[in-house]
């Protein structure tokens, strides 16, 4: 479990991976297009990220010419969101017997 949630900590570890996730997670069906197009993100560093973002599990994509689709990839969003979910439960900042204040 640890190295798959370091693995998604390290892909939205990028203010534009960020942004694309953001924008794919707020669609009701796949993106059909290119990103470079509705965000402020150069073509030429797009595909460096999307692959990221792909490889790590976080999206899914498929080239159909002359389309691209892309979607977040809803299985494994549930896991990440679980795993964050669990790391971030297991730190209580309210605690008293905490050692830094």
């Amino acid at each position: 479990e640890e190295e798959r949630l370091a693995r998604f900590a390290k892909a939205m570890g990028h203010p534009t991976r960020i942004a694309i996730l953001h924008f794919l997670a707020n669609r009701k069906e796949c993106f059909f297009g290119d990103i470079h197009d509705v965000l402020p993100i150069a073509k030429a560093t797009v595909s460096q990220h999307l692959s990221e973002l792909k490889d790590a599990g976080l999206i899914q994509g498929t080239i159909e010419p002359p389309k691209v689709k892309y979607c977040i990839n809803r299985e494994n969003w549930l896991i990440a969101r679980q795993l964050f979910s669990q790391i971030f439960a297991e730190c209580n900042p309210s605690s008293k017997n905490g050692c830094c204040k």
